[in-house]
């Protein structure tokens, strides 16, 4: 039993407002929340970055499950690309948390973020010159399995490359952002129960508890913001937001 009077919610607070942002533009943009969050725990905190994506998968179950079913509410859901993305992107994201949990994943990190950089600017380009053009993406199921193992390796990466790359293939954003969304819970319940397997089961009170209540709490307002932006504004946004969070990622990664 959880001793809800033993917490301390003024302690918690920031965590709440961390989680609240992070999934607000997680929920509207389809990516962030989890390159946020493991920022704070590795970078400012100093926990393990298997610790630290391990209580992430942990908390995305919560929010990812909010945020999926508010986006099926608004009807920002493709069920083909769904399926298509499902089992490819379980794949990679338990074969992720395999390797960071055995074996040391930094060495790809500089090469993922800088791609991620250029990826942004290519979306903010395309979204400030070109009035978009709708296609159906072609490739998925290998784009899901690289993006489910960097989320599970790197705490965080599914939104950045599965919503951008699909994005730069032509797919219509609003219906983007949910179905990677509504994916991502189902990766989220597997690559816990993998961490779980390999590192036990930890501790989810403290910053984790603040982080779940302030993640589902945003979760519906992320997947109306979604249905409410329009594409052009779409594309310009995650441009900006992951090119700011890849850049910072890739600055912590060379600086040390």
């Amino acid at each position: 039993m959880i001793d809800l009077a033993a917490i301390d919610f003024t302690a918690l607070l920031p965590f709440i407002l961390i989680g609240f942002a992070a999934q607000l533009v997680d929920g509207a943009l389809g990516m962030a929340f989890g390159v946020i969050c493991n920022t704070l725990l590795v970078a400012v905190l100093g926990v393990p970055p298997a610790t630290a994506s391990a209580r992430i998968h942990v908390v995305e179950i919560f929010t990812t499950g909010v945020s999926g079913l508010s986006h099926v509410f608004h009807r920002n859901i493709d069920w083909p690309l769904f399926f298509r993305l499902l089992i490819p992107g379980v794949i990679g994201g338990v074969l992720g948390a395999y390797v960071l949990s055995s074996l040391h994943a930094e060495v790809v990190k500089p090469f993922v973020l800088g791609y991620l950089v250029l990826i942004g600017i290519w979306l903010l380009i395309r979204g400030v010159l070109y009035p978009p053009k709708f296609s159906k993406p072609k490739v998925v199921a290998p784009l899901a399995v690289v993006g489910g193992f960097l989320d599970a390796a790197g705490g965080g990466g599914w939104g950045p490359v599965v919503t951008s790359n699909l994005l730069v293939q032509g797919g219509e954003p609003r219906k983007v952002v949910g179905t990677v969304n509504s994916v991502e819970f189902f990766l989220a319940v597997a690559v816990s129960v993998a961490f779980i397997w390999h590192l036990g089961i930890g501790e989810i009170l403290g910053p984790t508890l603040g982080l779940i209540i302030g993640g589902v709490v945003a979760a519906p307002l992320g997947a109306m913001m979604a249905k409410r932006f329009s594409p052009k504004v779409m594309l310009m946004l995650v441009g900006v937001v992951l090119i700011a969070t890849s850049a910072f990622g890739l600055y912590k990664v060379l600086v040390g």
